[in-house]
C-alpha cells in the first residue's frame, strides 16, 4: 500500500517526541530532589505521576482514534501537550513541589500518544505483518531514552527553562508535520459508535484483559526503569543526574531496539513464544539486580539484557493484539491495554521507593515482587493464553 514507510516513520517520531515530553520529569529526579530536599518517597511519586494520565488517558484517546482518525489525534496530543511542558517548566523554576506533583499529572497526557499509533499503524498493514509494524511503531517509546541523554544536558547547556522551551517547539514542530505530511490509511474506516458502548465491547473480549496483564508486566517493567532508574543509580552507586541519564538512555534505547525484533519474531514463530521468553528473561535478569553487580561493565550488562527482554516483550503482546483484536476495536483494545502497561509502570517506582531500605542501601523487596510477577505471568502465559484470530472464541494455536 503506497504511504506505508512515510506513514509508519511519521507516527514513530511523533510517538518518540510525545514520550520525551511525557518523561520530562525523570531525568532531572535527581535535582528536583536536591533542590527541594525531597525523601526518596516524595521522589517516587514525582517521577511516577505522569504515568498515571498517559495511562488511564489512553483508553479514551483509543477509542476516539477509532472514531476520528491517527492523523487528528497525533495532531490533538502533540498541541495539547504543549501547554504542561511549559507549566511544568514554570513550576519546577520556583521549586514548587506541589505544583510540580499537580503539572507532572497533566504532563501525562503526552503519553496517550501511544493509543494513537498502535490502531494507526494496524490500519496502514496486512495482518501478517502488523508485528513488524506495531513493533517499529513501538520503537518510539525510544522517546524516554532522548529524554534521559538529552535532557539533564540541556539544562546544563541552555538552562532549565530554556531546556523546556525546546521540547514544546518540538512538539508544536510535530503537529504541523503531521498536519502537512501525515494521511490515515485509505482502508481505515471511522467507528461513529459511542465511546462508552465501545469500551464495554472491549470489555467483554478475553484478548484485551489477558494482553492487559501481559502489558503490565512488560511495557510497565521498562516505564518503571525508565522514569525511576535515575534515582536509582544515583542511590545505588552515586552516579550524578548526566551519567545516570546517559546510563538509563541506554536502557531505554536496548528496549526501543528490542521491541521491533519482538514483533518481527512475533511474526515467524508467533507472539506467545516470545512473551514467554520475555517474562523469563526478564525475571531472571531482576534476580541478577538484587545482587548489585559491580557499576559499569557488569551493572551497565544486566541491566541492558534486563531492558532487551522487556522490549522484545511488548512487542510480542502488541503482535498478539493486531492477530486477535477485532480490527474495528483495536484502537478501543489498544487504549485500554495501553493503559494497564501505564499503570504497570506507575506503582513500581512507589514501590521502589517506599522499600527502599536505606540502612543496607538496597531495593531487594521491590525487585524480588518484580520477579515473583515475571514467574506468575510466565506460567499464566504457558498454561492458559493462547493466540487465535480475530473473533475466534475458542481454538487457535501460538
Amino acid at each position: 500500500m503506497a504511504g506505508q514507510g512515510r506513514n509508519l516513520a511519521l507516527a514513530t517520531w511523533t510517538f518518540a517526541i510525545n514520550f520525551w515530553a511525557w518523561n520530562l520529569i525523570g531525568p532531572l529526579s535527581t535535582p528536583y530532589a536536591t533542590a527541594m530536599s525531597l525523601t526518596s518517597s516524595q521522589t517516587a511519586l514525582l517521577v511516577a505521576t505522569p504515568i498515571l494520565v498517559g495511562s488511564l488517558g489512553r483508553i479514551p484517546v483509543g477509542a476516539l482514534t477509532d472514531r476520528y482518525g491517527g492523523r487528528m489525534m497525533f495532531m490533538i496530543v502533540s498541541v495539547v501537550s504543549i501547554v504542561p511542558v511549559l507549566l511544568v517548566a514554570f513550576a519546577g523554576s520556583i521549586d514548587s513541589y506541589v505544583l510540580l506533583l499537580i503539572f507532572g499529572f497533566f504532563l501525562g497526557i503526552a503519553g496517550t500518544a501511544f493509543a494513537v499509533g498502535i490502531p494507526f499503524v494496524n490500519a496502514w498493514y496486512a495482518p501478517a505483518r502488523r508485528g513488524f509494524a506495531t513493533g517499529v511503531f513501538g520503537a518510539g517509546m525510544g522517546g524516554t531514552a532522548l529524554s534521559a541523554f538529552f535532557t539533564p544536558r540541556f539544562v546544563t547547556w541552555f538552562g532549565y527553562v530554556p531546556a523546556h522551551l525546546i521540547i514544546a517547539a518540538a512538539l508544536a514542530g510535530t503537529a504541523l508535520l503531521v498536519m502537512v505530511a501525515m494521511k490515515d490509511s485509505p482502508s481505515w474506516k471511522p467507528n461513529t459508535a459511542p465511546v462508552i458502548p465501545k469500551l464495554k465491547a472491549a470489555g467483554k473480549l478475553a484478548i484485551t484483559w489477558q494482553m492487559a496483564f501481559l502489558y503490565a508486566v512488560c511495557f510497565g517493567g521498562f516505564v518503571a526503569f525508565s522514569t525511576y532508574l535515575p534515582t536509582y543509580l544515583k542511590t545505588i552507586y552515586d552516579f550524578s543526574a548526566t551519567d545516570a541519564g546517559a546510563r538509563t538512555a541506554g536502557f531505554a534505547l536496548a528496549a526501543v531496539v528490542a521491541r521491533p525484533i519482538g514483533g518481527i519474531l512475533s511474526d515467524r514463530v508467533g507472539p506467545k513464544v516470545i512473551v514467554l521468553i520475555s517474562l523469563i528473561g526478564s525475571g531472571v535478569l531482576a534476580a541478577v539486580e538484587i545482587t548489585q553487580p559491580a557499576a559499569e561493565l557488569p551493572a551497565g550488562a544486566s541491566f541492558i539484557a534486563l531492558a532487551f527482554f522487556l522490549g522484545i516483550g511488548t512487542g510480542g503482546v502488541f503482535a498478539w493484539v493486531a492477530r486477535s483484536a477485532p480490527p474495528e476495536k483495536v484502537g478501543t483494545v489498544t487504549g485500554i491495554v495501553g493503559a494497564a502497561g501505564g499503570l504497570g509502570g506507575y506503582f513500581p517506582p512507589l514501590v521502589m521507593g517506599a522499600t527502599y531500605n536505606a540502612t543496607e542501601k538496597n531495593y531487594t523487596v521491590g525487585l524480588l515482587l518484580l520477579v515473583a510477577t515475571c514467574l506468575v505471568a510466565a506460567i499464566v502465559t504457558a498454561w492458559r493464553l493462547h493466540v487465535r484470530p480475530a473473533g475466534e472464541p475458542t481454538g487457535g494455536s501460538n
